[in-house]
């Protein structure tokens, strides 16, 4: 175990994926302002597959963000229909301009309006407790926000939004998504055999209860992290202003996000907790009988998944490892 706390900065890039030419740069750019030049490019960290930037323009006082998908070209329509099915309900990001086939040089992008604010990661690493607390709070409502949009099944998203395809076909899904993860020659490679099997039991040990969460179909963010909330102090109180990265939207169980959310959470030092889940039924979200364990289970499909990626940096490896250990033991994560 690396360390120190698990926390999400171990999933970033230090640079973007790529870099862009500046000739190149202004013929993205006059797509959407056609009489503007960049005068200042700031590469965002804050992702792990896509490139993002920050710009500013000489014909604008607001930075844009220039978001390139280069993992799934699908992703960026999907993105974009997403965004603009939730503008108005849930503070998302405004879309200025999408190019959801790319160009010949590039793949999809899209042009946003900057945002202003801090990442929740951020603000938890200020030890503002009274502002974390409030942030958790409207994290809940955001949360809560974004479930009341439903699909008729469960299932991918994909442009539209449509459901594409179930996660998995058949009853008990989740255990069995989690067995499909286990038999993994990557997560073998990575997981010792008792904490498998510890993983396995686990899972069946609360099917029936995991069972009642097959059908259901609320959109789920994916990647609820502290990172893709973009949080700032309105009026005195701090609020999120920008839920970010929608790539990874399904429909399913709101329980996914909510367990994203508290994957770091601590019971013996609790800094999101009761907050986030006391906004979250303030908005009128609703919580199981034993929610905590449930949603812990149904991220550590999640956790699973990831360590079957081909590729996956030793501190990334060992933070999974200990998340996937703390949830079967019931226990904080060291």
């Amino acid at each position: 175990m690396v360390h120190g706390a698990p926390h999400e900065a171990r999933w970033l890039r230090a640079e973007p994926r790529r870099a862009l030419a500046p000739r190149l740069l202004e013929q993205i750019v006059q797509t959407a302002f056609p009489r503007c030049h960049v005068i200042d490019v700031q590469p965002l960290a804050d992702g792990w597959r896509n490139a993002n930037f920050k710009l500013r323009l000489d014909c604008t006082p607001e930075s844009i963000v220039l978001r390139i998908y280069e993992h799934d070209a699908s992703l960026c329509q999907k993105e974009v229909d997403l965004i603009g099915l939730l503008r108005g309900s849930v503070p998302v990001p405004e879309v200025i301009h999408a190019e959801a086939r790319g160009w010949e040089d590039i793949p999809p992008f899209t042009l946003m309006r900057y945002v202003e604010g801090i990442s929740f990661g951020e603000l938890t690493r200020s030890g503002d407790t009274d502002a974390i607390a409030q942030a958790a709070y409207s994290a809940g409502e955001t949360l809560a926000c974004i479930g009341r949009t439903t699909f008729s099944k469960s299932g991918w998203l994909a442009p539209g939004p449509n459901v594409a395809e179930q996660l998995l076909e058949g009853a008990d899904r989740i255990p069995r998504f989690v067995e499909l993860c286990l038999a993994s020659t990557h997560l073998q490679k990575r997981t010792p055999a008792d904490l498998r099997d510890r993983t396995h039991s686990s899972v069946w040990s609360r099917a029936p209860e995991l069972a009642d969460l097959d059908e259901e179909a609320c959109l789920v963010h994916g990647d609820f992290g502290k990172r893709n909330l973009l949080v700032r102090s309105i009026g005195g109180r701090w609020v999120v202003v920008a839920v970010l990265d929608w790539e990874f939207a399904v429909s399913g169980s709101p329980l996914a996000d909510l367990g994203h959310f508290l994957r770091y959470e601590r019971d013996s030092r609790p800094l999101a907790e009761p907050h986030f889940s006391d906004g979250y039924l303030h908005a009128g979200g609703r919580l199981p009988r034993s929610w905590q364990q449930l949603a812990r289970l149904v991220d550590l499909t999640a956790l699973c998944e990831s360590l079957t990626h081909d590729q996956l940096p030793d501190t990334v490896v060992a933070e999974l490892v200990e998340l996937v250990r703390a949830t079967v033991e019931d226990r904080d994560p060291q």
